[in-house]
């Protein structure tokens, strides 16, 4: 079990020293699918799209004084995918984005109204397969408090944070198993 800072500062330090010289993949198939063990993804890829389309999101990690939360979405009820889940804000990334980092931006900026201003890029986490088709690359930033929302409800909810210490005691993790065609794996 890892242990983390407390200190907030401490830990924004070990999160940008740990990015600090991550790069986007460029490669699909360099993706593993979201939540798997390396063995299990190689054992389930036959179930996903042959040729996910690229997206990406932002883990919005808000640096506040008394600690940093990650703010997150509900996704709108109405949704023909990923109704009603909870969600980083991002996207199909456009040819015209550049890449995932300005992807991320533009779909949070258009899903939640955070402005680009307000987020410090630290770097990237490992793409992600999804089952509905997607390769998508986490893109973490840290936000500078002060910023007010403007939520776009034909794609979300509504929007919340969750203290960052939190996330990563691992007494809050939970686990279940699922079944991905004919392969039970623990999700």
């Amino acid at each position: 079990m890892q242990s983390f800072p407390n200190d907030r500062i401490a830990l924004r330090r070990l999160i940008e020293e740990r990015l600090r010289d991550s790069r986007p993949s460029t490669d699909p198939r360099e993706a593993l699918p979201a939540g798997f063990s390396t063995e299990v993804a190689a054992a389930v890829r036959e179930y996903f799209p042959p040729s996910p389309a690229a997206a990406a999101v932002l883990m919005p990690i808000v640096d506040h004084e008394r600690g940093l939360s990650v703010l997150l979405t509900q996704r709108a009820s109405h949704l023909k995918n990923h109704a009603g889940q909870i969600s980083f804000p991002g996207g199909r990334i456009e040819p015209a984005d550049g890449g995932p980092l300005a992807a991320a931006l533009r779909e949070t900026e258009e899903e939640i109204g955070l402005s680009r201003e307000h987020v410090a890029f630290a770097g990237y986490l490992d793409p992600q397969l999804v089952l509905t088709g997607y390769w998508v690359t986490p893109v973490v930033g840290f936000v500078r408090p002060g910023f007010a929302l403007t939520l776009d409800r034909r794609e979300v909810e509504s929007t919340f944070e969750v203290p960052l210490a939190h996330i990563l005691d691992s007494a809050n993790h939970r686990s279940r198993e699922r079944l991905i065609g004919t392969i039970a794996v623990q999700v």
